[in-house]
């Protein structure tokens, strides 16, 4: 595994950790989020009258992961309207790296070595190991099964438009960004009628001044965070690229216990000493 692939990665995921956690405080989920996607939007398009479109070949593509980003939005947002932040982040990104594997070796011919798929599953145990510890709801260990579901399913679709975005980006880093910009700049356009229709555009105003500097920061956050893991793709090996990115879960965790309250113990410590390990195995023999 590429050491600069490595820190790229690493990077978007403390990145990625912070646009979450931005979301989660609002009040507003939907509305936030979609101011978010809007200032990033706009930002996209000012940037790729420098950058220029990405290749024709690649136009598909994008099409697809937009429309795959805009499920991945609302669900996800959904999702954390009744459920823990602690809870939904940790199994949405922890069984996304498994289903990547399937996909990169079945359409990529990505198979890892011995030493890299024990390092992947050792990512996915400990965000299993993160995310057990809020799965459940009261004393009597009954799972919060809405909330479980509701992540698998984010789950799913991350795994699919990772795929679809490592695919498009194989091979050539020079189109990483202008191919993530011109995502970036369709988004808010299938979103933002959705989240208008059903808020009303008072309350994006009302988001907009209780909150633009986090707004703007949020919008800031995603570009770059899955910028720069594009970038990664487009040189490192998909199956072990997606798992290190989600070393996000052990930062998601600890941003949900010191800035939302949520409790943090020492499986969690535990959870993150596994993950760290599995990083570990990956730069080693990945």
């Amino acid at each position: 595994m590429p050491p600069l692939a490595i820190v790229l990665l690493l990077t978007s995921a403390l990145m990625h950790a912070l646009w979450n956690l931005i979301l989660k405080q609002s009040d507003i989920k939907y509305v936030a989020m979609n101011w978010q996607v809007l200032l990033s939007g706009a930002a996209a398009i000012v940037a790729i009258f420098f950058t220029g479109l990405p290749p024709r070949e690649m136009w598909p593509f994008a099409i697809a992961s937009t429309i795959l980003e805009v499920l991945y939005f609302l669900l996800l947002m959904y999702a954390y309207t009744d459920h823990d932040f602690s809870l939904i982040y940790p199994i949405a990104r922890g069984a996304a790296p498994a289903l990547v594997v399937i996909w990169a070796a079945i359409i990529l011919g990505e198979i890892p070595t011995t030493g890299g798929l024990f390092g992947i599953l050792l990512i996915v145990v400990g965000m299993v190991i993160i995310g057990s510890t809020a799965m459940l709801n009261n004393h009597e260990g009954k799972p919060h099964l809405k909330g479980i579901f509701l992540a698998l399913g984010v789950a799913l679709i991350i795994s699919i438009y990772t795929i679809v975005d490592g695919t498009a980006v194989k091979g050539h880093p020079e189109s990483a960004l202008p191919y993530a910009l011109s995502m970036f700049a369709f988004v808010p356009l299938l979103t933002t009628p959705v989240v208008g229709r059903r808020f009303g555009w008072g309350l994006f105003a009302q988001a907009w001044r209780e909150q633009r500097w986090k707004l703007v920061l949020g919008g800031v956050l995603g570009v770059v965070a899955y910028t720069t893991a594009l970038f990664a793709y487009s040189f490192a090996p998909l199956n072990y690229s997606e798992a290190i990115r989600e070393v996000s879960v052990v930062i998601g965790a600890f941003f949900g216990w010191r800035f939302l309250g949520e409790k943090m113990g020492g499986y969690r410590l535990l959870g993150a000493g596994v993950i760290l390990a599995g990083i570990s195995l990956i730069a080693i023999f990945g």
